[in-house]
């Protein structure tokens, strides 16, 4: 057995699976693992800021557990792994603030079904992760506990709203990640800093837990290293739940099982609506190398069409901020979070409550989907957009008769500086454009490491599958790993 220090040393730049094989021979404890995991946040995170609250005590008490567990023979693919959680996730006894100032102090009593999955699985969950604010925002800009940095390059946007999820598996501060995907925040991030990221089928994982965005586009998903981690990730999580009403009672396969390699004869769909001129030049050159490295494993494309694609990003800006304005009318400072102090009256209390609790871009989402529910508007701009809403959807069900998915870019451009959107939504709206589609649909879609920008910054590509097709998306997105080096290629942090 080598030296302990040369052992804590390499254990965070481990994946899931390469972890279980040292565990399950006993060549390394979970605690190991673990401590070489909390050292590395502490020594790298300062940086970064992907963590909102870090849980040593926790993490190393379930660490100890997972020893146990496995000294008697009971392990695991995520027995012992070190795994980091999105700060949208409740989790009992932990502080989950979803990094606004309103949930500031609020420490749930119970843990969300997606965290009560990977405990019984024995993942350690060493902390909570960085994001914007409710998950409202395409930068991780609008945390209210300050901006995560992009290891690849610490004057970047990680991308977001699952900022501090990417971020950490770029930093190698977590082993995994869990985050949540509602126009792309799982893809987006995990394409600017070179993980692998899966949103899965709306109802494939329980949202039970998961403080509520877009309750009708919100889903769980793994950020992980590689595509093998990723299906391991949505092993442990997927499932029918009682809990959430929207949860499909669907068997779940094993998705390690369609991890062959085997693509040859597989239909790749190109919309030409995603191939457009304002494409990032370099995002488009790791496109076509993509297809050309698919061709070589004998993947046939076929030129498609998804017509409403145009109208994808105002749709999702009237659904999306109508379920936030009803989904975030309950912090009011009554029930939980931050109460203001000094109100003259219970409604002066409320407003000056959301005025301090809320930040920017929260505010102007829930006044966007308030005026687009209010009286004389619903049917002009909700009701509509609930209408294009199925138009989108019946798109992609009518490409899905011809391929078995749909390869695309992720984002139009590679990752951009901090504050250089800020001060313009709807062109940091716009970074969302090629994700906002799955979304609205309702399916699965994955991004996988692709390319590099000139400037040394990941680009990642697409898979989109039809719903509950996330065997045929895992099955791509492997195969193309397998037949580059992108995945391999580390932030210098």
């Amino acid at each position: 057995m080598p030296p302990q220090t040369e052992i804590l040393m390499e254990l965070h730049d481990l994946t899931i699976h390469e972890l279980h094989d040292r565990l399950k021979r006993k060549e390394v404890s979970s605690v190991e693992a673990t401590r070489a995991l909390l050292a590395r946040i502490e020594a790298v995170d300062p940086k970064v800021n992907a963590y909102i609250t870090v849980t040593p005590e926790e993490a190393l008490a379930a660490a100890q557990d997972a020893d146990r567990r496995i000294a008697a023979g009971d392990i695991a693919p995520l027995t012992g792994i070190p795994i980091g959680l999105k700060d949208i996730f409740v989790t009992k006894g932990i502080r989950t603030t979803c990094a606004s100032r309103i949930l500031g102090n609020f420490v749930p009593p119970y843990d969300g079904t997606a965290v009560a999955r990977l405990k019984e699985a024995g993942a350690v969950i060493v902390g909570k992760l960085n994001q914007d604010e409710f998950a409202m925002g395409s930068s991780g800009e609008s945390s209210a506990f300050g901006p995560t940095r992009n290891p690849w390059n610490l004057e970047c946007i990680p991308g977001g709203s699952s900022s501090g999820s990417a971020a950490a598996i770029a930093a190698r501060t977590a082993t995994a990640t869990l985050g949540t995907d509602t126009g792309g925040s799982i893809r987006q991030p995990a394409s600017h800093c070179g993980c692998v990221g899966l949103r899965p089928t709306y109802g494939r994982v329980s949202r039970y837990g998961v403080i509520a965005y877009a309750s009708s586009l919100d889903q769980v998903g793994p950020l992980t290293r590689d595509v093998t981690d990723c299906a391991l990730m949505l092993q442990a999580v997927a499932g029918h739940d009682p809990l959430d009403s929207t949860s499909v009672d669907l068997p779940v396969p094993d998705y390690t099982k369609a991890l062959t390699g085997d693509v040859k004869g597989l239909r790749l769909g190109l919309p030409k609506e995603y191939y457009i001129a304002g494409l990032d030049p370099d995002v488009k050159m790791a496109l076509d190398e993509a297809i050309e490295t698919y061709r070589g494993l004998g993947v046939e494309f076929i030129d498609i069409s998804l017509p409403h694609t145009d109208y994808a990003v105002a749709t999702y800006y009237l659904v999306a901020t109508a379920e936030a304005s009803s989904n975030l009318a309950r912090y009011e400072g009554v029930r939980f979070g931050h109460r203001a102090e000094g109100a003259a009256s219970l409604i002066d209390m409320f407003r000056k409550t959301r005025a301090e609790g809320f930040g920017a871009e929260v505010k102007r989402r829930i006044m966007l989907g308030t005026y687009a529910l209010s009286s004389g508007y619903y049917d002009a701009y909700y009701l509509k957009a609930q209408k294009v809403r199925t138009l989108i959807m019946q798109d992609f069900l009518k490409a899905f008769e011809t391929v078995d998915a749909i390869l695309t870019p992720v984002a139009p451009t590679p990752a951009f500086r901090i504050g250089e959107k800020t001060r313009d939504p709807l062109q940091m709206y716009l970074s969302d454009i090629f994700t906002i589609p799955v979304n609205l649909a309702g399916t699965c879609a994955v991004s996988v490491p692709a390319g590099m920008s000139g400037n040394g910054l990941p680009i990642g590509l697409q898979l989109i599958g039809r719903p509950f097709g996330e065997e045929t998306i895992l099955r791509a997105a492997h195969a193309f790993e397998q037949a580059t080096a992108w995945h391999q290629r580390k932030a210098q942090i």
